[in-house]
């Protein structure tokens, strides 16, 4: 058994929280080890972990230790919900580090505002959501997409295709970029969708309709195993022709190493956060995280947000002395962490973070050339009230 797991096995053997000064705060974590998103959903896992550890080590918080309460729903919906409801109601959790997906968190957070929890979700996403009871500390479309559009229309062409997996995420993915893509000149040339159990034939036939279209570039929201392969099979099928750049907004360093880089070279992505970020702050995360899970282990912007976000919530339970929800939310608002993607913090009006976005091509050794990064930190617009370019133009 490893270290990660006893701290996991022996939190579930703790004694419930009290608000007294000599008990520990439990904290819930929900992120899937096993089924389609594994891979990402294991390195919020390794993430949270990593932070809980090194604040523990700082003597925890107020002089008492983060004990995790995780729980791994393997990719079933309904045990997002189940184990969500059972943190609240049996385990004395109120806080919750969890869920990847869009469809993991929209199962969940009925629970969540019933028992007046708090979830803290790392992951980008489509958007067009508040709940007073979550902090959405993941990029939303108006700190990825639109750059990544505007790098696009710039540097790669008009014809873009879309494809995706067929849920909600890269459904409103794919919506947002068509109505920037058309509102600045460009043209969506098509768009597709795989299901999650997507078989690599219908994945080789989707390529061939790809290539078919003759695009410019090609906007890809398909996650998780699939669009591993989806990569690979491109490669393969495109390589007497010129290459055809893939957008993403979630392709990272550890897909990258699973995919082979060499499949992989000079593919785009926009995110807030790269391992390869010169910061001193980036580097001794990138040191402490090799430390814990292994010298050949990636970074990616998967695990440096559960990092991130852990980090931001020690620092509000601090000035809260409480696990109270609405004390919490208070506090959080009144902090800034720096955080090796950069200085973070919540926006008021809708509980979202500031971040800085950037753009980085892939490289052949398996890292990320970042090409281009905004000067400064973009305030959080879920709803998405403008398409301007004016401010994101990448020079």
């Amino acid at each position: 058994m490893t270290a990660m797991q006893r701290t996991t096995e022996n939190a579930a053997r703790e004694t419930p929280l009290s608000e007294s000064s000599t008990e520990p705060w439990r904290v819930g974590i929900l992120f899937s080890r096993a089924g389609i998103t594994s891979v990402t959903e294991s390195e919020h896992f390794f993430g949270t972990v990593l932070a809980i550890e090194e604040i523990n080590a700082r003597g925890g918080v107020l002089g008492r230790p983060l004990v995790p309460v995780a729980l791994d729903p393997k990719g079933d919906l309904a045990e997002y919900r189940r184990m969500a409801h059972q943190m609240l109601s049996r385990e004395d959790v109120n806080v919750i580090f969890g869920c990847s997906t869009s469809s993991s968190r929209k199962a969940v957070l009925p629970e969540i505002e019933r028992k007046n929890g708090l979830l803290w979700y790392c992951s980008l996403y489509e958007g067009f959501e508040y709940s007073p009871n979550i902090i959405y500390t993941g990029a939303v479309p108006n700190q990825n997409s639109l750059q990544l559009a505007a790098y696009l229309l710039k540097n790669c062409g008009k014809r873009i295709y879309l494809i995706g997996s067929d849920y909600i995420y890269p459904r409103e993915s794919n919506r947002i970029m068509r109505d920037i893509v058309e509102q600045h000149g460009g043209e969506i040339v098509d768009e597709i969708y795989l299901p999650f159990n997507v078989s690599s034939a219908e994945i080789e036939l989707a390529v061939r309709e790809i290539n078919k279209a003759q695009p410019e570039a090609l906007f890809s929201t398909v996650i998780g195993s699939p669009s591993r392969e989806f990569y690979r099979v491109l490669h393969d099928l495109r390589i007497d022709q010129k290459p055809l750049p893939v957008a993403s907004l979630t392709l990272g360093e550890t897909e990258l190493k699973l995919i082979g880089p060499q499949f992989c070279k000079g593919h785009i992505v926009s995110a807030t956060y790269f391992s390869s970020l010169p910061s001193e702050e980036n580097q001794r995360f990138v040191a402490s995280y090799r430390q814990r899970f292994g010298k050949d282990a990636t970074v990616s912007a998967w695990g440096q947000a559960a990092y991130g976000q852990v980090c931001l919530f020690a620092k509000a339970l601090e000035r809260a002395a409480s696990m109270d929800t609405q004390k919490l939310v208070e506090a959080v608002l009144e902090e800034r962490y720096d955080a090796p993607e950069g200085a973070i913090s919540v926006e008021p009006e809708n509980h979202h973070l500031w971040l800085q976005p950037k753009i980085g091509v892939a490289c052949e050794d398996g890292n990320f050339d970042v090409v281009w990064q905004a000067k400064e930190a973009v305030k959080p617009d879920p709803y998405l009230t403008t398409y301007e370019f004016s401010e994101f133009w990448l020079e």
